[in-house]
């Protein structure tokens, strides 16, 4: 009696490690799924950046010709642009890590301030306005920028999906024995960012 006691008991142990285990391989699959998502839309907001920071260099350039007084204002769009583009590569070799997010977030607030002023001195200047190049890049510019805000959004709901999936219970459990970290979102750290720079002429 007491054998068929013990071997019940094993067949209820047994039964509850493998319900417990195909719970933990669906909320870890599940997770893993998440968290390729978040990451792929993260890879949506680095193309965009790269974009608009491979499109700076050229419209530093057309601004040269016409803005010689205006070294000051161009050679800080340069490095604000190199900046931001620095911290475009740590973000992208790391999507939702809250340090590099920090930072991204930081930088392309600052690229984002000396663009404005660029273009506000720009003012300034009728022919520059009028250039073609500089129109033109202009558009693209802002573009680019509505693509990057667009790209954000879907990036940021879907760390938020992960997020909540991680941190329900059980999930949470398993989350932690597995290394699924909290993921950051892409927060704007300036306010002044949220318009989009007035690109237009």
């Amino acid at each position: 009696m007491a054998m068929g006691s013990g071997l019940v008991l094993v067949i209820v142990v047994i039964g509850l490690v493998a319900v417990f285990g195909v719970l933990a391989m669906g909320v870890y699959n599940g997770l893993v799924k998440l968290r390729n998502m978040y990451k792929n839309a993260f890879s949506q907001i680095d193309v965009q950046l790269k974009r608009r920071h491979d499109l700076i260099p050229n419209l530093v350039e057309t601004a040269k010709a016409y803005m010689s007084h205006e070294r000051e204002t161009l050679e800080a769009v340069i490095a604000a642009r190199n900046v931001a583009s620095g911290a475009r590569e740590a973000a992208a070799a790391n999507p939702g890590d809250p340090g590099a997010l920090e930072q991204l977030g930081k930088a392309e607030a600052g690229l984002g301030g000396v663009l404005g002023r660029l273009f506000a001195v720009a003012e300034a200047y009728p022919d520059l306005k009028a250039n073609q190049n500089m129109m033109q890049l202009s558009e693209e510019l802002t573009t680019t920028e509505n693509k990057v805000a667009f790209s954000r959004q879907a990036y940021n709901d879907s760390v938020l999906a992960y997020n909540n999936k991680r941190e329900v219970f059980p999930n949470n459990i398993v989350a932690g024995m597995f290394g699924f970290d909290k993921a950051a979102s892409f927060e704007i750290v300036n306010e002044a960012e949220r318009d989009a720079p007035k690109v237009q002429f």
